[in-house]
């Protein structure tokens, strides 16, 4: 049973350390809209945090000396050292990282840093990275065996998509951005795929 909770609503009589919620005077509320799903509390919206060991696709904004600065669709910015990098990165280059260490002021340190130079970038909720992936990587899987595409997903919300049917790619990354929410989800995604697919190869 699927039930929308707006931000406000109580969630539990109780405290209960849930992403997209808060806690007051013992009882815990939902801070942003999401989704009851059974005894899951899926927040619809909010903003990436960095979190230590995640895998993130970020964009360059800066160039310094020492390394470079990355946009990673959040209100903190990740550094990477020159000393983590072969090769020189121009402004706007996408590049696929993994966050080594947060500082006090969510700065993440980024490392292992992988350049996509043809990628197309889709942004989407971070909070809703799971429902691209599926369930042990089964959604990303059934995307990829029917574009062709290679995706790389950010836990941050970037998702980079590049060589195969990348048109297709998009949108289906674009719908369960838009209704992640609706239950059926996996059914009318894989649908899409086999009829668009049919067609390419009918």
């Amino acid at each position: 049973m699927n039930e929308m909770i707006f931000p406000g609503d109580l969630v539990a009589d109780h405290e209960q350390h849930i992403p997209g919620c808060y806690t007051e005077n013992g009882k815990t509320y939902a801070a942003t809209l999401a989704l009851r799903q059974n005894d899951h509390v899926v927040p619809l919206k909010g903003q990436y945090v960095p979190r230590v060991g995640e895998e993130v696709v970020g964009i360059v904004t800066d160039e310094r000396f020492s390394g470079y600065t990355l946009e990673l669709n959040s209100p903190y910015e990740g550094d990477l050292s020159t000393r983590e990098t072969r090769e020189e990165l121009k402004l706007g280059a996408v590049v696929a990282c993994k966050i080594l260490a947060v500082n006090e002021v969510k700065m993440a340190t980024l490392v292992e840093p992988h350049p996509l130079p043809e990628a197309i970038l889709v942004k989407m909720e971070a909070v809703k990275v799971p429902r691209l992936i599926g369930r042990n990587g089964s959604m990303l899987d059934v995307i990829q065996k029917h574009t062709q595409s290679q995706i790389t997903v950010g836990k941050n919300g970037y998702v980079a998509i590049s060589g195969g049917d990348t048109k297709l790619a998009v949108d289906v990354v674009e719908k369960i951005e838009r209704e992640s929410h609706v239950p059926g989800l996996t059914d009318r995604v894989t649908k899409m795929l086999e009829h668009k697919s049919g067609e390419m190869h009918g």
